[in-house]
């Protein structure tokens, strides 16, 4: 293993294959700042993820409301959004194909 002899960003002391500095104790190890930084991404996306599990769109909530009024509101706008969707799924492909020659 090669010697690695880092200058501390903070006091500016060197360090000897150190990951935290000596005098001050700032981290100054590069791949430990790497995974720091990857693994609070992947903490990131995970909270993203239970949000969007856990706080559905209007239409699935009033799809699972107790009052059947509410729920065949629910299902209503579900299928609107499904057929406007779909409809725009195909102006889109026609246009591609028109494009495309």
């Amino acid at each position: 293993m090669s010697t690695r002899i880092i200058k501390c960003p903070n006091c500016g002391v060197f360090n000897t294959n150190k990951e935290y500095c000596e005098n001050c104790g700032e981290l100054i190890s590069h791949q430990k700042k790497r995974e720091i930084k990857a693994e609070a991404v992947k903490q990131e996306q995970i909270k993203e993820a239970i949000h969007d599990i856990e706080n559905p769109n209007l239409a699935e909530r009033l799809k699972k409301s107790p009052n059947a009024f509410y729920r065949a509101v629910g299902w209503v706008l579900y299928s609107v959004l499904a057929v406007v969707s779909a409809i725009g799924a195909g102006l889109a492909w026609i246009i591609a194909m028109v494009a495309a020659g």
